[in-house]
């Protein structure tokens, strides 16, 4: 079974390669990201993970794998870090709080069925004074990212606790992941 990854997001490409699979083909969805009136966390990433995958197949013979890494704090969902100001903004919500990263997972089959699981992970970052949010902004790395930041980097030594997956929070939660792939019969290395 053929592996199409339905994003360009170099997290997951190295993501995948973490447990041995390799997409045949790489392509970018196109589809419109903004939440529903109304919608909650879940049910939003969930949508945006099976919309993504549905944007690209289904492909006969082979599988379309596609992910959407949500981040909430309580109801609300916080958008990409678009800007410095955003990001700003974004940390200071987070700053010594609880949130939550859903990380949902969309199998597309050949079909046209779709298999989807989500990962909940909860991280709480520590108080963050305004020297290290100006510090972590400066660096660049979280410009763009859900919530503002990326837990692969520096953000790292932000966060206190997580209960969940880590590689979810990085954009694609790797248990889930594998279990889709296996009982689709797509090979891992």
């Amino acid at each position: 079974m053929r592996l199409i990854l339905a994003s360009t997001s170099p997290r997951r490409r190295d993501l995948l390669a973490r447990i041995g699979a390799v997409p045949d083909r790489v392509e970018a969805p196109d589809i419109d990201e903004n939440p529903l009136k109304g919608e909650l966390p879940r049910p939003y990433a969930l949508r945006l993970a099976e919309a993504k995958a549905r944007a690209i197949g289904p492909v006969a013979g082979a599988v379309v794998l596609a992910g959407d890494t949500t981040i909430a704090l309580g109801r609300r969902i916080l958008p990409p870090a678009t800007t410095e100001d955003v990001q700003r903004e974004l940390l200071g919500l987070l700053s010594g709080r609880r949130h939550h990263c859903l990380s949902a997972v969309c199998l597309l089959m050949p079909d046209g069925q779709a298999r989807i699981r989500i990962a909940d992970t909860i991280v709480a970052f520590k108080r963050l004074e305004q020297r290290e949010i100006d510090a972590y902004v400066a660096c660049g790395e979280g410009l763009g990212k859900a919530g503002g930041y990326a837990i692969q980097g520096r953000a790292e030594a932000f966060v206190r606790f997580l209960s969940g997956s880590h590689s979810g929070v990085i954009g694609l939660p790797l248990f889930d992941t594998r279990a889709l792939l296996e009982t689709a019969g797509v090979a891992l290395g």
